[in-house]
């Protein structure tokens, strides 16, 4: 084939057009619907990690719809959410050693039962059965619509904290507090 100097021109600006469109491509591929997400924050002397894929509501009814009631959820997407505690802290006032677990919940119109589990690395479905380290009820409060789910600290202070869980209009509120040197 025969190329002359006039086509050189259009024949690069089709050899760009065509890669650029390529690199688009597999570049979209390649973003999870999900995206991971970190949270840490120091509560004393205690340091709280939570790892987890943040789901988006996407016009979809969330609880009481594509979330049951009344069964084990993991709140994120993929493998399940982790928390870890660099120290032992009180979870709505029931002690949780220092480690890893991965977060449950049981979500209910009126109350909701939050579940730490010792097994921490596994998917974020089925619920791990009879691995059990802590369950706790709190009641659901309401909040602005958040497109995607989310952890956040409100309010800390010297020794505790109010970790929120919130997706839609839903706020799961979960107090903390580190255990004092002397109770340990």
């Amino acid at each position: 084939m025969r190329v002359t100097r006039r086509c050189l021109p259009s024949l690069a600006a089709l050899t760009l057009a065509l890669a650029d469109a390529g690199c688009q491509g597999r570049g979209d591929a390649a973003i999870p619907k999900s995206q991971q997400a970190r949270l840490e924050q120091r509560v004393g002397p205690v340091l709280v990690t939570i790892d987890y894929r943040r789901p988006v509501a996407r016009g979809r009814r969330l609880f009481g719809g594509i979330v049951p009631y009344g069964k084990e959820w993991d709140p994120g997407a993929d493998a399940a959410t982790t928390i870890k505690f660099s120290g032992e802290v009180l979870l709505e006032d029931q002690p949780v050693p220092r480690g890893t677990y991965s977060i449950w919940a049981i979500p209910g119109a009126e109350l909701w039962t939050i579940i730490l589990s010792r097994a921490a690395r596994v998917f974020h479905e089925p619920y791990p059965v009879g691995k059990d380290a802590l369950r706790v009820s709190v009641r659901p409060g309401k909040g602005p619509h958040m497109e995607t789910l989310g952890f956040y600290f409100p309010m800390v202070d010297a020794d505790s904290a109010l970790l929120y869980l919130q997706w839609g209009e839903t706020v799961i509120p979960l107090h903390l507090r580190a255990q004092p040197r002397d109770a340990r």
